[in-house]
């Protein structure tokens, strides 16, 4: 496999808007370095001077340079076959494919970020940023903001990679959308001005009927994934009818969710079948038993006559769960049909039982503990905020819960953030609540403990 490493200076921060002002491209073999090509281009328009302060490169230093219809030739053949790698690769490949694009050229390749890859194969660092990075490990950096110094600190760094992984990098490699089978009404264009942003997605036919509504934190990245996997039965079948992708920012997750939540069940549509009643299959159950303690045991919704003390995505996700309170409140695994067993449990014999499996703890001390770990699961306080990123910088996200129940959500511009929460009433979208959302706002505060929540 070849890696085409490469690194671009532009003349701005925003792929849509900016041009290129260099460009360099190292060609690696797995083993090392075995072509290049480096150049200023002329990006025919105006520095701006942010910019050249950060850089160096200046309108004089273009002002003969190549422009990029000029090397594109030379881009498309070096890079033939390899995979597009780059520090934070999604901003040098949107770049180099928004070039082609106004070019009228379709240039596609499969991708490998050293950001993602680098966080995964050397943890721990404070910084993954290409300089910062570079300084921990080691490698100097010269010439930092020019296309040729940081591609080669790149590559420096890619060779720290591919030493990780004894050369075999593919489970790093992002596959490029595949045109084959898609529908031939789909621009994909429209596909690459997706946001790589948190929010809901919807996807539309070519009869303009809504056939699939997700969320996620990378609207763009998810979409692609729709349309380049072959592996799912349903994706197979809707890749192929999918025309057009809109989508709604919400900066939060638990926004993206409680909306994705709601708009499935109001639109129903044909490929979210699964979520069309609930997002929730399994629930937290518990009984008396015989001996008077009470046991907790995860079953699914459709076996369930009773309400359940909380709701999960699936089976493991609960038993996930009810092992972490287990393990916490020193329950039973036994009691809790976490390890079958007709004498004492396996916690017992490591001393991490009280022992209610064999009665050697009281059923009223052990339920003492039992009670405390549900009302840890209830909402904390009646009436709370819970606060977020906004779809901007300019703004932060609030769901708000008035007497335990859930009322909406909104954006709240910063000026008025620093007002008494009684003002941002005016920026409140109210939702009328169904049986999912308390379990999914409780759900997300359960797996975020960290979460910033304003008590009213």
């Amino acid at each position: 496999m070849r890696y085409a490493i490469i690194d671009v200076e532009t003349t701005g921060g925003r792929p849509k808007e900016s041009k290129i002002t260099e460009i360099a491209i190292f060609i690696h073999d797995g083993k090392e370095v075995v072509d290049s090509l480096c150049t200023l281009i002329n990006p025919e328009m105006e520095i701006p001077e942010f910019i050249v302060r950060l850089t160096g490169i200046s309108d004089a230093m273009v002002a003969n340079a190549p422009k990029f219809f000029e090397v594109a030739k030379q881009i498309v053949e070096i890079t033939e076959g390899c995979v597009f790698v780059a520090h934070n690769v999604g901003f040098d490949y949107s770049m180099i494919r928004g070039e082609f694009r106004s070019l009228g050229f379709d240039y596609r390749r499969d991708q490998l970020c050293t950001v993602r890859s680098s966080r995964y194969l050397l943890p721990g660092y404070d910084s993954y940023s290409l300089g910062k990075l570079c300084r921990a490990l080691g490698i100097q950096v010269e010439n930092r903001h020019r296309a040729t110094g940081d591609a080669l600190a790149t590559t420096k760094l890619f060779d720290i990679l591919v030493q990780k992984t004894e050369g075999n990098l593919s489970g790093f490699v992002q596959g490029e959308i595949d045109t084959k089978d898609l529908n031939p009404n789909l621009d994909l264009n429209s596909i690459d001005d997706l946001p790589e942003k948190t929010g809901v997605y919807k996807l539309f036919d070519e009869d303009n009927q809504l056939i699939y509504i997700g969320k996620s934190k990378s609207i763009k990245k998810r979409v692609e994934q729709h349309l380049s996997n072959y592996k799912a039965n349903k994706n197979g079948e809707m890749r192929k009818e999918i025309c057009r992708a809109e989508f709604i920012l919400t900066g939060s997750e638990l926004i993206a969710l409680l909306l994705e939540s709601k708009l499935i069940k109001q639109h129903r549509p044909k490929y979210n079948r699964m979520l069309r009643k609930s997002r929730f299959s399994h629930g937290l159950f518990k009984y008396t038993d015989q001996n008077g303690y009470i046991c907790l045991h995860v079953k699914s919704m459709s076996k369930a006559l009773d309400i359940p003390l909380t709701s999960f995505a699936s089976a493991a996700e609960g038993a996930k769960i009810l092992h972490a309170i287990t393990d916490k409140y020193e329950l039973c695994q036994k009691l809790n049909g976490l390890y079958k067993s007709t004498t004492s449990c396996f916690r017992f014999q490591t001393k991490e039982c009280k022992g209610a499996c064999i009665k050697a703890e009281t059923a009223e001390h052990y339920n003492a503990r039992v009670n405390m770990a549900l009302e840890k699961m209830e909402f904390a306080h009646d009436n709370f905020i819970i606060i977020d990123k906004g779809r901007t910088k300019t703004e932060r996200s609030m769901v708000w819960v008035e007497h335990g129940s859930y009322v909406g959500f909104g954006f709240v511009p910063f000026p008025v953030w620093r007002q008494s929460p009684k003002n941002w009433n005016d920026f409140l979208e109210l939702q009328v609540e169904d049986k999912d959302d308390s379990a999914i706002i409780s759900l997300h505060l359960r797996k975020n403990e960290d979460a910033q929540v304003k008590v009213l």
